[in-house]
């Protein structure tokens, strides 16, 4: 739920106090849904939306590296 609110998708995201805003660019549905409302409402191209693909892509990296890293074989 807090993603909901601080993404900007209920709300509009400059209307936000500046600390709110500090913390919803560290959650990964802000970015996406920049990136939806720039390829459907705008039609923007991937020099526009690098920005939010760059990030998303760090998100990936980092949740993929802890969950590689939870994740052991064992032969039991």
């Amino acid at each position: 739920m807090p993603q909901i609110l601080l993404s900007g998708f209920m709300f509009p995201f400059a209307g936000m106090p500046v600390a709110a805003q500090y913390v919803a660019e560290a959650l990964p549905l802000t970015h996406f849904l920049r990136l939806v409302r720039g390829i459907m409402l705008r039609g923007a191209d991937i020099v526009e939306l690098w920005p939010s693909l760059a990030a998303l892509g760090v998100f990936i990296t980092i949740m993929l590296a802890i969950a590689v890293s939870r994740v052991r074989k064992r032969l039991d």
